[in-house]
């Protein structure tokens, strides 16, 4: 009799808990900075591969492009997180008293590059001073500003850049912007040759990019759900450079159907080449690592270039809380990445 009496108890028990609904996930929404793409392929490996879940969070990927201002949406609370462009984003809100804040920098490589015709006399970046220049508008106030101060390049070098490869493949003597992961790819496909690269990052351009803001409000009120997106999108990051990302490759082409396998396949291949994601201090760090050291001296130059004010109140543009705690660094050695 007692132990019918317990197993009745137990059953009812188990009734009871399975009635009980599990915890909702926390809506979170993330805008990106342009279409879908592989170097978006850790927020969209996340979401598809059940890490966001894991995390407790139920992460909309909200996709940029040219009409789409996600800053503003960003400052405006529409947006929980927005993927800022580079580090004078985080310039730009203090400078107008924005009280946004860089709390993840997903790529310690800016991918931008400067590229030749491989048949160019130009064989370095220093080379390239006095040459014909395609820059974008957006270009000329970022990179463009380092590379006059740091290579003695000048204005009067500059023709406009237009997103469209045809006059660079078409002028031999030419250099074009462009990111590794992906203007190097379309000449390929349409100029039928293979450009010679020169990333800015590995000739001194220091900014973070790819990096993720949100604001001051959600990280006082609510540190704990900026913590699980941060270590969450690195564990994405981790599974999507070193495992399969297939399934998140079929997201980005349902979000982009413009994007291709072939150029998707390409973008990851340059990321690892290069160490976009996963170099310097994120080996030891983990994904998103981010410093001090690096953030002052950055602004330093930001400051010299007569770009930005020099009381800017830095501490605020960026935190070092929610990083560098070496999330990822176990998944990645489970995946077989060094």
């Amino acid at each position: 009799m007692a132990n019918g009496l317990l197993r009745l108890l137990g059953l009812a028990a188990s009734a009871v808990l399975a009635a009980v609904p599990a915890a909702a996930a926390d809506k979170v929404t993330f805008g990106t900075n342009w279409k879908a793409q592989a170097e978006h392929g850790g927020y969209y490996q996340a979401a598809v591969d059940g890490t966001y879940a894991k995390y407790g969070l139920d992460v909309t990927i909200r996709q940029g492009g040219p009409n789409v201002n996600h800053p503003q949406l960003l400052a405006a609370g529409k947006l929980d997180f927005n993927m800022g462009g580079n580090m004078f984003a985080a310039f730009n809100y203090l400078t107008n008293k924005v009280p946004m804040v860089t709390v993840a920098a997903a790529f310690q490589k800016d991918p931008q590059v400067l590229m030749v015709h491989p048949g160019s006399p130009y064989q370095s970046l220093a080379d390239l001073k006095g040459a014909t220049l395609l820059i974008g508008q957006g270009g000329r106030v970022s990179f463009w500003q380092w590379l006059k101060r740091a290579y003695g390049f000048s204005d009067d070098q500059i023709k406009p850049y237009t997103f469209n490869p045809a006059p660079f493949i078409a002028n031999k003597d030419w250099a074009q912007q462009g990111y590794v992961t992906s203007e190097p790819f379309a000449v390929e496909r349409e100029g039928g040759f293979s450009p010679r690269v020169f990333l800015l990052a590995d000739n001194g351009y220091a900014s973070y990019s790819t990096t993720v803001e949100t604001s001051w409000k959600l990280v006082n009120e609510n540190p704990d759900l900026v913590q699980r997106f941060v270590d969450a999108t690195a564990i994405g990051w981790v599974n999507y450079l070193y495992g399969n990302p297939a399934a998140a490759n079929a997201m980005i082409r349902k979000d982009n159907p413009d994007i291709s396998d072939d150029q998707i396949a390409y973008s990851i291949a340059k990321m690892k080449q290069y160490g976009i994601v996963d170099s310097g201090d994120t080996l030891a760090k983990g994904v998103n690592a981010m410093s001090d050291e690096r953030w002052q001296s950055f602004y330093r130059f930001a400051v010299e270039a007569g770009l930005y004010a020099a009381d800017l109140p830095l501490e605020r543009g960026y935190t070092l809380r929610f990083v560098n705690k070496g999330v990822g660094l176990d998944r990645k050695r489970e995946l077989g990445g060094k």
